[in-house]
C-alpha cells in the first residue's frame, strides 16, 4: 500500500489525512504537540470551558462533505445549529446593531439603528454573493498554480466579475464609496480581519467575505469549535489514519528531487506522499534546510496575530450573544498601529466570544466564559509583557464604559495567549494567524502553492498557503491537495482458481 505522511494535526492536516485515506493511502499524521487541533483546541479554567483559537464557523458543508466522502452520515459524528443573531456590534457613541442571520432582517436592523438605507445594505450583500459565486470555483477551490485551472469554464465566470472585484481600490475605499455612515463602513471593513489584513490596504476583492456570514450564515457546532477537529479525528481513525503525538518532525527526507518520507526523534517514516500542514516558513527553514527556498514567497508581509484574554466572568450579560464586537473610535489609526508601527493602539476594537450563550455547560450557573480578543501585529521582538499589560487595561476600561459596569472585579479565572505563545505552540511564523497578509491586490497569487514545483511528492495545506487562513480556507486547501495527489492504483485482481 502506498503511504502518506502528514506533518501537523491542525484542521488542514486532519482533513487532508481523511481525503488521502479515502484515496487508498496508509496515512500517518505526525504532531509535535500532545494532542490534535493545532490552534483549534480546548481547555478548562475551573468550571469554564474555552475554545482556544478559532471561534467563528462558516461553510459547514466543507466539514459535512468529508464524512460523505468517506461514506458516513455527517450527523452521526458532528452537528451544528445556525446562529441568530450572528454578531452584536457596539460603537463608542452608544449605537449598536444585531446582525441577524436573515439578510433582510439585518438590513432592516441597520436602517433602524444606524439610518443606513435598507436597500443599500441588500444591494451590497447581493453584490458580495454574486462576486463570491463568480470567483470561488477558480480562486478558492482550485490551485492557482496549475494551467488547467485557467482552462476551466469557471474562469469565464470569474472574468465576468473582474470589473466589480475591486482590484484597483482598497476594501475601505470600496465600502466608503457605497455607504456614508462611518459605522456601517467600519462593520464591513472588519471582514478584512478574517484573514489578518488591513482594510485600508487590502483590495476591495475581500468584500466577497460578508457573503459567507450574511447570506450563507454562521453556525455553532455542538461541543464548540473543538468538536470540528475531534469529529474529524474520529473519522480519520476509523479510516485507519494513525496519529503520532509528541513526535515532532525534524526533517523531510528527499532523494533524487522527490520527498520520500520524514524523520522524527523516534525514527524515519517512509512515504510516497508528504504533506506539510506546518507554516510554510518553518517548513523550509527547519525541515528542508538544504533545499532552495522560495524567498520571495517566504518574505511576504505577514498577517496580524492576536492577543487573547480568557476570562471566567461571574455574571451574565443578557445584551451579549455568542459573537460581540466593541469597535474603536478610529479604525484607521488602529490598523496603522498594527501594520505600520507594529504595536497596539490605546483604543483597540475588542471581540468577545461567549460559547456559554449557546452551550450553558461551558460556564458555571450565572456566569459566562469570555474569549476576549484584540488584533495585534505578529511577533517581531516587541515587549509583549508590557503590551499585554497596557492592552488589558485598555480593554477593561473600554468594556466597563460601554457595558456600564466594572468588569475587572467580575473576572474569576484568567489566562492569556499572545503572539509569542502562538508561535511557540503552533509553529506559526511570528505568531501570524493567517500566514501572509492580503494587503496586496495580487496576494492570492503570491501565496505558496499547495504543491512543490521542485520536489515531487511534496504538498502543502493549512492557513499559510493557498487559498488562505481560517477554518473554511484550511479545509479547501486540504481539498485541493486531495485532488492534486494521484489516487492509489487499484490492486490487480487475484486470479480465479480453475475447477477441474
Amino acid at each position: 500500500m502506498r503511504k502518506a505522511a502528514v506533518i501537523g494535526a491542525g484542521i488542514g492536516g486532519i482533513a487532508t489525512a481523511v481525503r488521502l485515506a479515502v484515496k487508498g493511502y496508509e496515512v500517518t499524521v505526525l504532531e509535535a504537540n500532545p494532542t490534535f487541533g493545532g490552534k483549534m483546541h480546548e481547555f478548562w479554567l475551573g468550571g469554564y470551558r474555552f475554545d482556544a483559537g478559532p471561534s467563528l464557523f462558516t461553510l459547514p458543508h466543507l466539514v459535512d462533505e468529508l464524512f460523505t466522502l468517506a461514506g458516513r452520515t455527517p450527523s452521526d459524528y458532528f452537528r451544528y445549529t445556525r446562529l441568530d443573531p450572528i454578531t452584536h456590534y457596539f460603537w463608542p457613541d452608544g449605537s449598536h446593531v444585531k446582525a441577524y442571520s436573515d439578510a433582510g432582517r439585518f438590513a432592516q436592523e441597520a436602517e433602524q439603528q444606524l439610518g443606513v438605507p435598507k436597500q443599500a445594505v441588500q444591494e451590497a450583500l447581493a453584490k458580495s454573493s454574486r462576486l463570491y459565486k463568480g470567483t470561488a470555483d477558480t480562486f478558492l477551490r482550485k490551485s492557482l498554480h496549475k494551467l488547467d485551472t485557467y482552462l476551466s469554464p469557471d474562469v469565464l465566470k470569474a472574468l465576468s466579475c473582474l470589473s466589480d472585484l475591486g482590484l484597483s481600490t482598497t476594501m475601505h475605499e470600496a465600502n466608503a464609496s457605497q455607504f456614508s455612515d462611518p459605522r456601517f463602513v467600519q462593520l464591513l471593513d472588519r471582514f478584512a480581519t478574517y484573514n489578518g489584513s488591513d482594510p485600508y490596504q487590502a483590495p476591495g476583492t475581500l468584500n466577497i467575505i460578508p457573503h459567507l456570514e450574511h447570506n450563507i450564515g454562521a453556525f455553532y457546532p455542538e461541543g464548540g469549535i473543538y468538536a470540528i477537529a475531534a469529529s474529524l479525528v474520529k473519522l480519520a481513525e476509523k479510516l485507519g489514519v494513525a496519529f503520532k503525538y509528541n513526535e515532532q518532525v525534524e526533517r523531510i527526507i528527499t532523494e533524487n528531487n522527490k520527498a520520500t518520507g520524514v524523520e522524527t526523534s523516534s525514527g524515519k517514516y517512509k512515504a510516497d506522499v508528504v504533506v506539510s500542514n506546518m507554516d510554510v516558513v518553518p517548513t523550509y527553514r527547519r525541515l528542508l534546510p538544504d533545499q532552495p527556498a522560495p524567498e520571495k514567497t517566504l518574505q511576504q508581509p505577514r498577517s496580524s496575530s492576536a492577543l487573547i484574554f480568557y476570562w471566567g466572568i461571574k455574571r451574565e450579560f443578557p445584551q451579549l450573544h455568542v459573537h460581540n464586537i466593541f469597535f474603536s473610535q478610529d479604525y484607521k489609526t488602529e490598523f496603522e498601529h498594527i501594520f505600520k508601527y507594529k504595536t497596539v493602539s490605546q483604543d483597540p476594537t475588542v471581540y468577545i466570544n461567549i460559547t456559554s450563550k449557546a452551550d450553558p455547560q461551558d460556564a458555571p450557573a450565572g456566569s459566562e466564559n469570555w474569549f476576549v480578543m484584540v488584533n495585534v501585529p505578529h511577533n517581531q521582538g516587541q515587549d509583549w509583557q508590557q503590551l499585554t499589560t497596557n492592552t488589558r487595561q485598555a480593554v477593561l476600561q473600554k468594556l466597563s464604559n460601554m457595558l456600564g459596569v466594572s468588569i475587572e472585579p467580575l473576572i474569576q479565572e484568567e489566562q492569556v495567549l499572545d503572539p509569542l505563545l502562538i508561535e511557540g505552540r503552533t509553529s506559526s511564523f511570528g505568531g501570524a494567524l493567517y500566514g501572509s497578509s492580503s494587503n496586496n491586490r495580487m496576494a492570492a497569487f503570491l501565496r505558496h502553492p499547495n504543491f512543490s514545483s521542485r520536489l515531487k511528492g511534496l504538498y502543502f495545506c493549512g492557513g499559510s498557503v493557498h487559498p488562505g487562513g481560517g477554518i473554511p480556507l484550511c479545509l479547501l486547501s486540504a481539498k485541493i491537495v486531495g485532488e492534486l495527489v494521484p489516487a492509489v492504483a487499484p490492486l490487480p485482481a487475484k486470479p480465479r482458481k480453475r475447477h477441474a
